[in-house]
């Protein structure tokens, strides 16, 4: 592989991205860029597609039908904003504040909580489901039950467990805040060394 293969792929195809992308914004058909362009509407599909490589001489003349400069066409998309605008929610008197964006089906979730002061009794038969928890206690003391196990979880101590475990959490003496990260099926955060 030569040296600049890789970046020369990546520009490729971020070109391909932006094509069908300003394409899309502006409302164009592949018909109407390929008759701006003058270039052939199934070589457009292929360059859009990937099946075909961009050649130099494409670039200002797409770009010139799409109405932007050549470094618009090429640069790289603007970074979406990173903060995470989601809406707490409250159920059986803990409160979670999500911390990451929950469009992956597979990944890693974080949540800050509170677990409220009344939340201080674990029900009759303790809950299961599919994941791994991890917790990590910034104030108030927690309790965690995990099977037949009780513990106490100070501010500063950190708890993974998996979800199969019949499992409850909640108060000692006051609310708690904690962090936690769940991985729906299964993912562990802390990798034992």
């Amino acid at each position: 592989m030569r040296a600049n293969e890789g970046t020369e792929d990546s520009v490729d195809q971020r070109v391909r991205r932006r094509l069908r992308e300003l394409r899309r914004q502006r409302g164009y058909t592949l018909e109407e860029v390929a008759a701006r362009s003058a270039i052939d509407v199934s070589t457009l599909s292929r360059l859009e597609s990937g099946k075909r490589r961009l050649a130099l001489d494409h670039l200002p003349r797409l770009a010139a039908a799409l109405s932007v400069s050549t470094d618009e066409l090429i640069r790289a998309p603007e970074a979406e904003d990173p903060r995470i605008h989601a809406n707490s929610h409250t159920r059986h008197g803990v409160t979670f504040w999500p911390l990451s964006r929950q469009g992956s089906p597979g990944g890693l979730h974080a949540f800050k909580i509170r677990v409220s002061a009344r939340r201080r009794k674990p029900p009759a038969e303790l809950p299961v489901h599919e994941g791994q928890d991890w917790m990590y206690v910034l104030s108030g003391r927690l309790r965690l039950i995990l099977g037949e196990r009780d513990f106490i979880v100070e501010p500063g101590e950190a708890v993974e467990f998996s979800t199969w475990t019949p499992h409850w959490f909640g108060v000692v003496d006051g609310p708690v805040e904690a962090i936690v990260i769940f991985g729906p099926h299964g993912e562990r955060v802390h990798l034992h060394v």
